[in-house]
């Protein structure tokens, strides 16, 4: 059981990061180190939305996985 849990929090750490540098689209690589790009804040809509929705969830999940795991095997 171990193992499923520790691959598990691999698969959704990989795609919580992906989540995250998916966010940073128009950022180029200044806002990656943390630059500001000069952009004015706006809503987010469509796909954007959704990504930030999802990525909110995915970080819940990894928490909670991460303290299962913890729990699990103290």
């Amino acid at each position: 059981m171990k193992t499923y849990l520790s691959i598990a929090q691999i698969i959704l750490g990989a795609v919580l990061i992906a989540a995250v540098v998916l966010q940073s689209k128009e950022a180029g690589l200044g806002g990656l180190g943390g630059g500001d790009a000069g952009g004015v804040f706006r809503a987010r809509r469509g796909v954007e939305k959704a990504l930030f929705n999802g990525t909110i969830v995915l970080s819940i999940l990894f928490f909670a996985l991460s303290f299962v795991t913890v729990l699990a095997f103290k």
